[in-house]
């Protein structure tokens, strides 16, 4: 891991990107928390679909469009029981 300042980080971008390639890069800062970079894997990152998706499912709780399950219900229950709506 390599700790720069972030005035170091502004005048050496790229050189920095780079080595995040391989390592973590920790940007210190004055009177702030510093900043951790670090290279994203396809896992890290969420497609159009899927955050059209989980926002949709979002607003369906505000709207409260949910089921829930009985007290007495079963999981397999509650699974069948929602899967027919």
């Amino acid at each position: 891991m390599q700790i720069i300042t972030s005035r170091e980080f502004r005048a050496n971008q790229r050189k920095y990107f780079d080595l995040a390639e391989k390592e973590t890069i920790l940007v210190s800062r004055r009177k702030a928390r510093p900043i951790v970079i670090s290279v994203a894997d396809d896992d890290d990152i969420l497609s159009k679909e899927e955050l059209l998706s989980i926002n949709k499912g979002l607003d369906d709780i505000k709207k409260g469009k949910v089921y829930k399950m009985k007290g007495d219900e079963t999981l397999e229950e509650f699974i069948k029981r929602t899967e027919h709506v």
